[in-house]
């Protein structure tokens, strides 16, 4: 931690988004916003997008320059995480009594990897509304943060040991300020989709009440849930479309679709607004949901659902803490019933789980073509197996197999990890080289096969080339080698639909 701490009303923060592979589909950056509402009347502050600046480096040294204190960064493994270092680097590099502090997901998971080197001062576990707040209010008035055991907080003991401060909690996302829009260029975020010609992201509820061992919300969450009202859902959505014409709506929750009851008055209370929507749930609460639900939620705008089916096998969803809860049946039922309702399943699998990964794949493969007969639109989006840091037998037989997390940031962000972050690592110790190409080459075929709709380049005789071509492939389910349909993918520029999509 530096040794000149800022004093008095003297201090001020700048929130950092750091840039993301999809820079070009600038997202609303929700969790500075969420910051900034608290810190509104009391800190001056601002909010700096690396996916809206195009210069991040030159933005950060002005602020420098122009006397800043302090440096908040928001940060999500794999390209933030790079991007966020790199940043973090060069501004205490340049200045060393700057104060850094990060939050967000990989912060809340490995804490002691951010705070292990000289490079971060303060690590926000949790959500970190009230944690960034007292912080903040801590070294304004010159006290000592780390004495004064605030939840959610992570730093470095004076021996280099660091204290990990118990998780903050979700809040009562209701009770809190209203995003502070006015800090951003919203007019900037609005981008053309499958859903709208001006859509836009929106965080009506935080966190899940589901334990998943696969799933990183669990370790920010701890399976809590709090929701804005319906109300104010409506209110905030009907700026957006007087505001800056915004005609379609991604909703960015962890799992929107918890609460019914919420769910349908949302639904009646933005079908005038006109917009096309988009969100995430789970299979077995979607299944509960009554038909008029349904109705009335298709009759708004709901157009797609993203839904983690992960496997085909009951097994495997056993060991990820989904037995007994979801079934492979489920998923088939649920893409029937969507179909009937005119909405588009969005399901991601997760292939090559230990520690029988060959039948895995197998078993999985053959499921999606079952899903597709049930709702031939549905969105398929494969991932590798990929361990997070929750307890549970898929991480104990991972790491029986010798994985183990990177220890250090330098390690982190280091080109053989980076894959590993993406889920396309060819580096994972219980899966080989023949089963990853298995997963890629059916991906491949799939999506000649059952082009994606969520991209919006790709016209009709495109799509009737790319079926024709692969059309033998997979009624044989024959995948290997498929060069033909990989040089029409790349003629088409086509996108997959974890790129083309949300």
């Amino acid at each position: 931690m530096p040794t000149t701490e800022p004093n008095g009303r003297s201090l001020r923060v700048v929130l950092y988004n750091p840039r993301s592979n999809v820079a070009s589909k600038r997202i609303v950056p929700f969790s500075l916003l969420a910051i900034g509402a608290v810190l509104e009347g009391e800190f001056e502050y601002e909010i700096v997008d690396g996916n809206a600046t195009p210069d991040p480096d030159a933005v950060l040294r002005a602020a420098l320059d122009a006397g800043v204190t302090v440096f908040g960064m928001t940060v999500m493994p794999g390209p933030q995480l790079e991007d966020a270092f790199e940043r973090t680097r060069a501004l205490k590099t340049a200045a060393p009594q700057a104060i850094v502090i990060w939050g967000g997901y990989f912060p809340t998971e490995h804490a002691e990897a951010c705070l292990g080197g000289e490079w971060v001062d303060f690590a926000i576990r949790g959500h970190g509304e009230f944690t960034a707040l007292s912080l903040l209010r801590a070294l304004s008035s010159g006290r000592d943060p780390r004495a004064e055991g605030t939840p959610g907080l992570a730093f470095r003991r004076a021996d280099g040991t660091v204290a990990l401060g118990e998780v903050a909690r979700v809040p009562d996302i209701e009770a809190l300020p209203e995003f502070p829009f006015h800090r951003i260029e919203m007019a900037a975020y609005p981008r053309a989709t499958f859903l709208g010609k001006r859509t836009l992201g929106y965080h009506s509820s935080y966190g899940c009440p589901f334990l998943c061992n696969f799933c990183g919300v669990v370790s920010l969450a701890r399976g809590r849930w709090n929701a804005q009202s319906a109300a104010r859902v409506e209110r905030n959505l009907r700026r957006y479309r007087d505001e800056w014409e915004v005609d379609a709506v991604e909703f960015y929750d962890n799992n929107f679709f918890t609460h019914e009851e919420r769910c349908a008055d949302i639904a009646a209370r933005i079908a005038p607004l006109g917009f096309s929507w988009w969100g995430e749930g789970r299979i077995d609460t979607l299944l509960k949901f009554k038909d008029k639900t349904w109705e009335s939620m298709a009759k708004s705008g709901l157009r797609m659902i993203f839904l983690g089916a992960e496997s085909g096998s009951a097994e495997a969803l056993a060991r990820m803490d989904k037995g007994g809860v979801l079934t492979p049946q489920m998923t088939l039922e649920l893409a029937a019933r969507m179909r009937a309702f005119g909405v588009v399943p969005e399901f991601s699998f997760v292939l090559g789980n230990p520690p029988d990964p060959a039948a895995d794949i197998e078993c999985t493969l053959t499921f999606v073509k079952q899903v597709k007969e049930k709702h031939p639109e549905a969105e398929i989006i494969l991932y590798q197996y990929t361990p997070v840091p929750v307890a549970g037998e898929l991480l104990e037989a991972a790491s029986g197999k010798g994985f183990a997390f990177p220890k250090t940031l330098d390690e982190w962000t280091s080109p053989s990890w980076r894959e590993v972050s993406r889920r396309r690592s060819d580096r994972l110790p219980w899966i080989d080289a023949g089963q990853r190409r298995r997963i890629r080459n059916f991906e491949r075929v799939l999506n000649a096969y059952h082009p994606t709709s969520t991209d919006p380049t790709l016209t009709g005789w495109r799509r009737a080339v790319l079926r024709a071509a692969s059309g033998w492939r997979y009624r044989l389910s024959v995948y290997e080698a498929p060069y033909e349909l990989r040089a029409l993918q790349k003629l088409f520029r086509y996108q997959r639909p974890e790129t083309a999509g949300f």
